[in-house]
């Protein structure tokens, strides 16, 4: 049988590896003054926690953190 646990260890190195590249990437001071506009969604079990800096990609992060909770859904009823 195929083990599933190497598929989630494998998808964890890939998003910490991710994380790093992007901190690296935009780390780098910009000369023309421009501000960087994030935001993020912090899955805790059903309970999304939404941060942010910028209206627009906090209204972004609301909407995926909607649709991982429907596909968290989905997959339960399953």
């Amino acid at each position: 049988m195929f083990d599933y646990s190497l598929v989630g260890i494998v998808v964890i190195l890939a998003g910490v590896a991710l994380i790093f590249i992007a901190t690296v990437a935009t780390s780098k001071e910009e000369k023309d003054g421009s501000k960087v506009k994030a935001a993020g969604v912090v899955m805790i079990g059903p309970i999304p926690i939404i941060f942010g800096n910028d209206t627009k990609w906090v209204v972004v992060a609301i909407i995926l953190a909607i649709v991982l909770l429907a596909l968290g859904l989905l997959t339960n009823l399953r």
